[in-house]
């Protein structure tokens, strides 16, 4: 176990700008202790906050780690429209990159070092890839255990019953360290909800493992299979254990069906992830929260073959969020930060807070103010993860 951290002059949010800084003590990997001037128990490491603001450390409750190019070159975007070209200009050159371990790797690093060390990442299964994609982010994992927890979601890029096998790989997916079980548009992808569901649910039950499940699909035909997804965890009692990434049909179905829908996710604790994408309307977010649905942010691909955007920083992804939602008021931004702090811990059914005997998880942002530290993503200043420093002005450390 980690032995004492005290974290000198930072301010906890909430806090007013003008309040005086607290001194934090993590002991054994937990949050004991909160005031100004604590005495450093003898051994303890002592750090500077230098009057940053203290949050929950980041997560990142939806990325493709199997697919970054951060920092590579940069290549022309050759994709053409839609989803399966996506898919399909991924799988053509996706081989031409370094290894996917190494890939993974460095850019989970870089979302530790800007604050997230809570991350779920999907990781394509396909009979193209086999496990070889799996097999990389579970390498990344490996190489950052003792900086962040991350689950691996063995996850159908390409569908389950259109390419023969892709089943049984899932299945060796999730024998060979995968945590959890995907799964990809039942009904516009596989053209049949039904099978698709079974396949992934009968897996799920035959390694007692969640479901993370990317559902694109908008209008009626999302929100017939958000219908049947909390059918199926209805019946297989599997409340807590399943999410839905994306759900854009939330936010494509009239208000009234839309309530319908949010009350259905919270009746049978099925989460929701975003990632605030940029050509879509955005989730109901103050519906999701009020209803008492877990709801997280991601960063989705990171400068990959589907897309330019993305760099590793939850902070960064926390401002697009609220700029997407229009929002403006500093308790507007503030959810913004909580679902990427507190929000996605929940999803990936953690617990992260700012109270006495919390997970000493958390992050020192430079700032006045937590929309001031949203506004102007400045190098995290720590970062610690189970009492530890991993982070130390936007750069890992040693553990």
């Amino acid at each position: 176990m980690p032995g004492d951290l005290l974290i000198r002059s930072v301010r906890p949010w909430p806090a007013d700008p003008g309040a005086p800084t607290v001194d934090v003590l993590c002991s054994n990997g937990t949050l004991t202790a909160f005031g100004p001037h604590l005495p450093a128990p003898p051994g303890a490491t002592v750090v500077d906050g230098r009057n940053g603001v203290l949050l929950p450390a980041f997560t990142d409750a939806h990325a493709h780690l199997d697919s970054t190019r951060l920092g590579l070159p940069f290549r022309p975007h050759s994709a053409g429209p839609g989803l399966t070209a996506l898919v399909d200009n991924d799988r053509r050159h996706w081989r031409a990159d370094e290894p996917v371990a190494d890939r993974a790797t460095r850019t989970l690093g870089r979302t530790i070092a800007s604050g997230a060390t809570h991350v779920r990442s999907h990781a394509q299964v396909d009979v193209d890839s086999g496990l070889e994609r799996l097999e990389g982010v579970l390498a990344a994992r490996e190489a950052h255990r003792d900086r962040a927890l991350v689950q691996v979601v063995a996850f159908p890029q390409c569908g389950i019953l259109r390419e023969k096998g892709t089943a049984d790989l899932l299945d060796a997916a999730l024998r060979a360290g995968a945590d959890l079980i995907g799964g990809l548009d039942p009904a516009s992808v596989d053209r049949d909800p039904v099978k698709h569901l079974d396949t992934v649910f009968s897996l799920a039950e035959k390694h007692q493992c969640g479901v993370d499940l990317h559902l694109h699909d908008d209008g009626t035909l999302g929100a017939f299979q958000i219908e049947l997804v909390c059918e199926r965890v209805a019946a297989l009692g599997m409340r807590g254990e399943v999410t839905i990434s994306h759900a854009f049909a939330l936010s494509t179905v009239d208000d009234h069906r839309q309530g319908l829908l949010v009350d259905l996710l919270a009746e049978h604790d099925v989460a929701v992830t975003t990632v605030a994408p940029g050509a879509r309307d955005p989730l109901p977010l103050h519906r999701l929260r009020r209803a008492g649905v877990r709801l997280g942010l991601g960063q989705d691909g990171i400068r990959d073959h589907w897309s330019p955007y993305g760099d590793g920083d939850m902070l960064g992804r926390a401002w697009q969020l609220a700029y997407r939602g229009g929002f403006r008021r500093d308790d507007q931004v503030e959810m913004c930060v909580d679902i990427a702090t507190r929000g996605g811990a929940a999803v990936l059914g953690a617990r992260l807070g700012l109270t006495e005997g919390s997970p000493a998880s958390v992050v020192v942002v430079p700032g006045d103010t937590v929309t001031a530290a949203v506004m102007d993503r400045a190098p995290r200043a720590l970062v610690v993860h189970a009492g530890r420093v991993v982070a130390r002005d936007g750069e890992l450390v040693r553990t």
